[in-house]
């Protein structure tokens, strides 16, 4: 595990804004974003796939994935590369296991890997964790356009605290497609549990979003997971301007350090109606990294290295 690469060049204090903006520029080139809130969905998005892959496109980014809570965005990202054949940005999508994909529904994963899917989230808005911290703290938390019928809650773990069997076939699915286990708002309690029977079926890429957002990891947790070979995806929408974060450059400094940049993804998970477009939060999230003295490698690392590993691009 590594520490925070640090540069005490007396010039980079003084760089203008011009320079640091084709800096920041320069280090987005190759970037991933694993965490793309882009619509036609549910909940009020500001820009659709389309608009998310011509700034990514514009921005040099290598890859880019969409999320969607209620469907599988696979055949979207699919048919805008159709589309448009001479991108330079990859696109790619997964399946949140929320009820409208009936939970732990291994057809659901199924039909979602062999249409070429890259991620498995686990219950996201339709996790008990979630539910339970929506309905306590309903402020803090997006909501759909529309009403939509109430979620059911579902948990990972079994009334003796067991893995369920469905979630065990799910994980199956996955480690035979050899693609990303995302934790979704499971708690950590049920994160430790899932990802040790996981990486016992041979998941072998597994990511928690946003680990101190709902989630409740705690540095010990965050260390623990990282043992198991979970990597940690951190929001840039908790720490960018424009955004309601409440969560500054420092903690994000002490996240990584606790993680180390190895272990460490910055996915964007922006796209919500009053928040900035995806691509400005990676201009401003670099531009805070750089402030704070991060490296051009380890940025990269950060922003893209790690995450394009876990979508099997190559190096």
């Amino acid at each position: 595990m590594t520490s925070t690469t640090v540069e005490t060049s007396d010039a980079r204090d003084c760089i203008g804004d011009g320079a640091r903006d084709e800096e920041v520029a320069a280090l987005l080139n190759g970037a991933v974003d694993l965490h793309c809130h882009s619509g036609p969905a549910a909940m009020p998005r500001i820009l659709d796939h389309r608009d998310a892959m011509q700034d990514a496109e514009d921005a040099g980014f290598r890859a880019l994935l969409y999320k969607d809570h209620f469907y599988l965005g696979t055949p979207h990202a699919k048919l805008l590369e159709t589309i448009y054949p001479d991108l330079g940005v990859q696109l790619f999508s997964g399946l949140a296991l929320n009820n409208a994909s009936g939970g732990f529904n291994p057809h659901a994963v199924d039909h979602a890997i062999k249409m070429g899917a890259k991620i498995v989230w686990l219950p996201t808005l339709s996790a008990a964790n979630h539910i339970r911290k929506a309905e306590s703290e309903a402020k803090n938390f997006p909501k759909t356009a529309q009403k939509m019928l109430d979620p059911i809650p579902l948990r990972a773990l079994d009334d003796a605290g067991a893995v369920k069997d469905e979630v065990k076939q799910v994980l199956d699915l996955i480690a035979e497609g050899d693609i990303i286990l995302a934790g979704g708002h499971l708690h950590v309690s049920e994160l430790f549990k899932v990802f040790e029977e996981a990486k016992a079926r041979g998941v072998t890429k597994m990511i928690v979003n946003h680990p101190t957002y709902v989630i409740g990891c705690s540095d010990e947790d965050i260390r623990g997971l990282v043992a198991m070979g979970v990597k940690m995806e951190h929001s840039i929408s908790m720490f960018v301007q424009g955004s309601g974060n409440n969560y500054d450059g420092e903690f994000l400094r002490h996240l990584i350090d606790v993680a180390g940049v190895e272990n460490t993804c910055l996915c964007s998970d922006l796209g919500l109606r009053g928040s900035p477009r995806p691509i400005e939060g990676y201009r401003q999230i670099v531009r805070m990294l750089l402030d704070m003295q991060f490296s051009a490698k380890d940025i990269r690392t950060l922003i893209g290295d790690n995450s394009a590993s876990l979508l099997n691009l190559a190096a």
